[in-house]
C-alpha cells in the first residue's frame, strides 16, 4: 500500500515528533516544516535537542511518537533499507569533523558515494575532481584526510554531498571546528553552491555569523521548536560582519 500523501507543500517536516534517549527526552513534541530550496538554521543551547531533530528529519533516527514527512511520503514508516537509500541518494550530510574515511584520499572521499550508487568510475572520478576544483582545492584530490587541513577537509565534505545532487544537505555544525574566517569561506560555498542546484539545506548551529546565511531561522528549546525568527535580520547580519 502506498503511503499517503502529504497534504502541505513542504520537503521536509517533522509533526509533533518526540525522541527520548533511556530516561532522558531530547524531544518532546518537536514541529518543523521546509520548503524546497529554503536553507533553514536551527539554533538553540547545548542539549536542547537540535541535533536530534536534524537526525530525526534525516531519517537516522525514528521518533518515538510523530511523524517525519519527506517529499511527500512518511519517512519514518519507512523500512529501514528505504531510509538507507534516501540517505545514501536524496541526502548529503556535513557534519562538525567532516567524517571522512581516514584511509582514502579527498578524490576516493567525494567519489565514493558516486561510486556506491553505481556510477561509473571514470565518471565518479571526474565528477570528484570537478568539485574539489569547484571547493578551490583541485590540487588536493591525492592527499588522506590526515594531510589536509580542517578547512581542506571541510571543503572536501561539502564536494561530498553535494556531487550527487542531493535534494537536501544535512549540516550538523559544519563549521564548529573551524576558524571564523574558515568557517566562513565554507559558509559562502555551501549556500553558494546549494542555491545553485536549488538543493534545500537544513543547519544546525550555535553560531549567529554561520545562521545568518540561512533564509529562515527556528529555536530548539528543551526539546521544542520554541519560536520561528524567520529571516534573522539586520542583528545577525551585524554579527556576520563583526559588528
Amino acid at each position: 500500500m502506498n503511503s499517503p500523501v502529504a497534504p502541505r507543500p513542504y520537503l521536509i517536516e517533522a509533526r509533533d515528533v518526540a525522541k527520548s534517549f533511556g530516561q532522558t527526552p531530547a524531544l518532546r513534541g518537536a514541529s518543523v516544516a521546509v520548503s524546497p530550496g529554503e536553507i533553514l538554521a536551527v539554533m538553540g543551547p547545548s542539549g536542547s535537542g537540535k541535533s536530534t531533530l536534524l537526525h530525526c528529519l534525516a531519517g537516522i533516527f525514528n521518533p518515538d511518537h510523530g511523524e517525519t514527512w519527506f517529499d511527500g511520503q512518511r519517512l519514518d514508516t519507512l523500512a529501514e533499507a528505504e531510509r538507507t537509500r534516501l540517505r545514501r541518494t536524496a541526502f548529503g550530510f556535513v557534519f562538525q569533523f567532516g567524517q571522512l574515511v581516514p584511509e582514502l584520499t579527498a578524490s576516493d572521499n567525494v567519489a565514493l558515494p558516486l561510486l556506491l550508487s553505481r556510477v561509473r568510475r571514470r565518471a565518479a572520478y571526474t565528477t570528484a575532481q570537478a568539485w574539489l576544483d569547484r571547493m578551490g582545492i583541485g590540487n588536493k584530490g591525492a592527499n588522506r584526510t590526515g594531510e589536509l587541513s580542517g578547512g581542506e577537509a571541510q571543503r572536501v565534505a561539502v564536494a561530498r554531498a553535494l556531487a550527487l545532487a542531493p535534494k537536501v544537505i544535512f549540516a550538523d555544525e559544519p563549521t564548529g571546528s573551524l576558524d571564523s574566517l574558515t568557517g566562513e569561506k565554507v559558509m559562502d560555498l555551501l549556500t553558494v553552491l546549494a542555491r545553485e542546484q536549488n538543493t534545500t539545506v537544513v543547519l544546525v548551529t550555535h553560531d549567529a555569523r554561520v545562521a545568518a546565511y540561512a533564509d529562515r531561522v527556528v529555536m530548539v528549546r528543551d526539546g521544542l521548536v520554541s519560536v520561528d525568527l524567520g529571516a534573522i535580520g539586520e542583528q545577525v547580519s551585524a554579527a556576520k560582519a563583526g559588528k
